[in-house]
């Protein structure tokens, strides 16, 4: 729910923002609407009038911090980038902050939207490494095959089997994707 300039988007920046550091102060489980609203400086019917209820503010809060902050580094061809890439994925979605990060943005996402939006971000992703090595004359598997092999099965893992998640399984994910191209 990202909004443009205005009073609107001052509005998110401080609701979102009191989520944050009163999630960090009392922890996720104590927040309500009340407690964010007086710590935003809002009123409790500015949130549910714009987020419906907790768990979709705290989805909308999730999806945000799930946004990726910096373009991938070039470390100067295809395997090392996205390998390096798929490695910081591996460590900051399977850390406690992304697993929670991670459920919130699916339990208030009645409709797929959020889990559409993040799914973009590791495309997009995705798509600046692909195109980087494209233009250094590289075979390049396409996006969707990155997905499908790389992202889905890391995602699988640290939603449901997240034992022995390393940058070793992230560097065999990338390795077999790669084998195809």
């Amino acid at each position: 729910m990202v909004r443009p300039g205005g009073r609107s988007a001052r509005v998110q920046a401080s609701v979102h923002t009191a989520v944050r550091e009163l999630a960090a102060e009392v922890g996720r489980d104590a927040l309500t609407v009340p407690l964010v609203a007086q710590r935003a400086g809002v009123t409790p019917s500015t949130i549910y009038r714009r987020w419906g209820d907790l768990q979709e503010l705290l989805s909308d809060v999730a999806v945000e911090r799930l946004r990726p902050d910096t373009t991938p580094g070039d470390h100067g061809t295809l395997p090392t980038d996205l390998t390096s890439w798929a490695e910081q994925f591996l460590d900051e979605m399977a850390s406690p902050a992304g697993r929670a990060y991670i459920r919130d943005a699916l339990l208030g996402d009645p409709d797929g939207g959020n889990a559409g939006r993040c799914s973009a971000y590791a495309a997009e992703q995705i798509d600046v490494i692909l195109t980087r090595a494209t233009r250094r004359g590289e075979r390049t598997p396409d996006t969707e095959s990155v997905i499908d092999q790389v992202v889905a099965p890391m995602m699988y893992r640290i939603l449901f089997r997240p034992d022995g998640l390393d940058a070793a399984y992230a560097r065999r994910l990338v390795a077999g994707v790669l084998r195809g191209v």
